[in-house]
């Protein structure tokens, strides 16, 4: 048997279990709730990014039937562009180390003359005036 004595700590020890097992509950019911409240957050995140995307794939499809639809250039607008940027890749090695930042700007090559620099020009072109001015520059026609 038991003494009064031993049955008053066995009863101090189990109130004290009870008391840890309610705080331990208690515990677990709020993290069960924060992980509850942490998924509805992310559906929610989840269905404004699916949302998102499918508003994004929409834009796109929209531009790609533009883009299919419209009409092409005139074919004088595509062979200037073509030739531009020809030209443009012909200058690529010229240009190159200076946008590299890696040497200095090519029309400052002590090795090319003056006219390499320049683009050819005609007398009359800068042919002043009479009265010293400068002739009126053409004006130039667009093509549509």
């Amino acid at each position: 048997m038991t003494s009064p004595f031993e049955e008053v700590e066995l009863n101090k020890k189990h109130e004290e279990i009870l008391g840890k097992r309610a705080v331990l509950l208690q515990q677990m019911e709020s993290r069960y709730e924060q992980q509850k409240s942490k998924r509805r957050q992310q559906v929610k995140l989840s269905q404004a990014a699916h949302e998102r995307n499918a508003q994004l794939l929409q834009d796109l499809q929209k531009m790609e039937n533009r883009l299919r639809t419209r009409k092409l250039p005139h074919p004088d607008i595509l062979s200037l562009e073509t030739r531009y940027w020809a030209s443009v890749e012909e200058k690529i090695p010229e240009w190159e180390h200076f946008l590299l930042g890696k040497g200095p700007h090519p029309s400052s090559d002590p090795s090319r003359t003056p006219k390499q620099r320049k683009q050819k020009t005609t007398p009359r072109d800068h042919a002043p005036t009479q009265d010293g001015a400068l002739p009126p520059r053409p004006i130039l026609k667009h093509v549509k």
